[in-house]
């Protein structure tokens, strides 16, 4: 799928909803309205040219936990704070993420998560299906 440079195809993930692909301008301030404020960006899957973009400060302004990462081994080692976009990696800046890159993410992020701190533990829980808010009529779904 071929497009304009001055757009990025990207997942976008928020709190309690299945990933959305969307299309958002590619520049600094489009990322930062897609967040919520300053960006961060992680590069944790070292196997992919991806990149998660992220409300730098979403933890500390108590933005609600979205996601975890995890490791390997499936072990939890940080979570992303509030709506965060999983884009593409070109040669110098963020890229649209390609078909097979959009479909792995959003298989991997597909669950919304929940977490309940136990302690100095964090517990992550899969939201169930029936709790989970509906997608969009155009989503692709039928109900």
């Amino acid at each position: 799928m071929e497009q304009n440079e001055n757009t990025l195809s990207v997942l976008k993930i928020a709190p309690g909803q299945y990933p959305q692909q969307v299309e958002i301008d590619n520049d600094l301030k489009a990322l930062q309205q897609a967040v919520g404020g300053s960006i961060g960006a992680s590069y944790p899957f070292a196997d992919d040219p991806v990149a998660i973009v992220y409300n730098d400060n979403g933890k500390l302004m108590g933005l609600p936990l979205n996601r975890a990462l995890r490791d390997e081994d499936g072990q939890m080692y940080d979570a992303v704070a509030g709506t965060f976009l999983v884009v593409g990696l070109g040669e110098e800046d963020f890229a649209s993420l390609t078909s097979e890159m959009a479909q792995k993410y959003e298989r991997l992020f597909h669950q919304p998560e929940d977490f309940i701190r136990l302690g100095h533990r964090m517990m992550v829980v899969r939201v169930p299906e029936e709790s989970k808010t509906t997608p969009p009529k155009d989503a692709g779904f039928d109900r």
